[in-house]
């Protein structure tokens, strides 16, 4: 039994660590690549770019949904998904400040 003790660490990093989960899969960061260069694309269409299932293509676009990275609009039966970019640049900067932080403390400790 795993004794759960995220709630010990702060929102920000609880936060990072959930970016971080969602860039964890290579499919996730297919699907981000894919609207990237796409714009915008429909929900069964993205299976046809990845050597995935529509099924599993529909788990991974429901997780980059809820974190927020994707948007989706209903046309019909299909949806037509784009990336939120204001929610990858916040993702970037939160990273940004981590590596910024990092890379400085650990500079300034070894000189």
């Amino acid at each position: 039994m795993t004794n759960n003790k995220s709630f010990e660490f702060s929102d920000e990093q609880q936060q990072l660590a959930s970016f971080a989960r969602i860039f964890s899969h290579p499919a996730r960061i297919a699907i981000i690549q894919l609207l990237a260069e796409k714009k915008e694309i429909r929900t069964g269409n993205i299976s046809d770019f990845l050597p995935l299932s529509r099924t599993t293509v529909s788990q991974h676009l429901k997780e980059l949904k809820e974190m927020g990275i994707i948007d989706g609009t209903i046309d019909g039966l299909k949806i037509h998904y784009c990336l939120n970019m204001t929610k990858l640049t916040e993702i970037k900067n939160s990273f940004n400040k981590l590596f910024e932080s990092s890379i400085c403390s650990f500079v300034c400790s070894c000189d």
